[in-house]
């Protein structure tokens, strides 16, 4: 089953030196990765709140005329306002929510684990309920990045705005490298294909 070809990539995370390691910003991290890969500049854009870049969409199925254009995005906003950066981006150049994929830690995951998925709640993540909100539908691609859990619910605020021990930040960056993989499959909407890729151990 194919569908709609990605046109907004948003990478959730908190701007500023202090919060660039916190694992709460998996999402900056991988974006930025995926920036590097397409030699896209990320800039600081006040109109979308966020640093944003873009890189042409590939050729559908290897051939043809590319799609348009793929964007990035960073929102400077601090996690519980994404909404306002991606919904800005979105609005303005009529990209459908399911054309959308947010980039984000998941504390229900073990570092080193990685998934897609389509829709759904928010699961307590304040930057998936702010873009909720923002589109006015949860219809939007998530690739979640494990990151662990500290085990108590208590504990979950200060632990994602901690940097992850290295044998975790190595599994994190193992499941970076194989999200980055799946990449030209996402871009393309080939979604079915690239779950299987990301999924399968």
């Amino acid at each position: 089953m194919s569908h709609a070809p990605i046109k907004l990539i948003a990478g959730l995370g908190n701007p500023g030196r202090q919060h660039e390691r916190d694992r709460h910003n998996v999402g900056f991290w991988l974006v930025t990765q995926l920036a590097d890969q397409h030699r896209v500049t990320l800039s600081a854009n006040s109109r979308y709140h966020g640093l944003v870049g873009k890189f042409p969409a590939p050729a559908h199925g290897g051939h043809g005329a590319p799609g348009g254009e793929i964007w990035l995005v960073l929102p400077q906003t601090y996690m519980n306002l994404s909404g306002k950066s991606v919904g800005a981006l979105a609005r303005f150049f009529k990209i459908k929510p399911e054309e959308i994929l947010v980039v984000h830690d998941e504390l229900d995951f073990l570092p080193g684990a990685a998934k897609l998925k389509l829709g759904g709640g928010a699961g307590g993540h304040n930057g998936l309920k702010d873009i909720s909100a923002a589109m006015g539908s949860q219809n939007f691609w998530r690739l979640r990045v494990g990151i662990g859990h500290p085990g108590d619910r208590d504990m979950v605020a200060d632990y994602v705005l901690s940097s992850p021990s290295p044998t975790d930040r190595k599994a994190i960056d193992e499941a970076m490298d194989k999200s980055l993989d799946c990449m030209p499959l996402v871009l393309q909407g080939d979604m079915t294909a690239a779950m299987l890729k990301l999924h399968t151990k």
